[in-house]
């Protein structure tokens, strides 16, 4: 044993959170979702046009499958780890920086709490940024703000509506 012992924190409620936020905020941008089974190989949510009739044109998907990540530290690296067999299983993957609170160094996670953040990534972008080199096959955001700021947030969640032609909700005044 290590002179210093690491311990992890596992928090599950904390970190199935992260699908129930994403879920929600996709439906609250007219975004039929529903989650995987757990334990699902690859995703974990899929979306689908809130229109039954919707018939899919050139370039739009009839079903996305979004595969969620999350942190709850506000002070991680900004790292996920993405296994090399799943990346042709997801559409999208959906990052989510918890921020409950810091929990590194002399920190025990009751102060640094934030507001989460959500970065809807591209498989492209997975592909692109994934480092295999470790057994932990991660994608590290850190140092990459400006490239991932058009994926953040509500701009995010708009590739997944845009993907399944679903328009912005809006009434029709006459």
């Amino acid at each position: 044993m290590d002179a210093v012992e690491r311990s992890f924190l596992r928090l599950p409620v904390v970190s199935l959170s992260a699908e129930y936020l994403v879920a929600g905020y996709l439906m609250r941008r007219n975004v039929l979702t529903y989650k995987a089974p757990p334990g699902n190989e690859g995703y974990d949510l899929i979306c689908i046009h809130p229109d039954p009739r919707h018939d899919p044109t050139t370039g739009q998907l009839a079903q996305v499958r979004v595969q969620v990540k999350s942190r709850y530290a506000t002070d991680c690296d900004r790292g996920f780890p993405v296994k090399a067999t799943s990346l042709n299983a997801f559409d999208f993957l959906v990052v989510v920086f918890l921020n409950i609170g810091k929990f590194f160094g002399r920190n025990d996670g009751t102060t640094g709490a934030r507001e989460p953040e959500f970065y809807t990534l591209p498989t492209s972008f997975i592909r692109q940024h994934h480092d295999a080199t470790s057994s932990w096959e991660k994608v590290r955001l850190k140092g990459l703000e400006t490239e991932i700021e058009p994926f953040k947030d509500e701009a995010g969640f708009e590739q997944i509506a845009t993907a399944l032609g679903v328009s912005n909700p809006m009434k029709l005044r006459i």
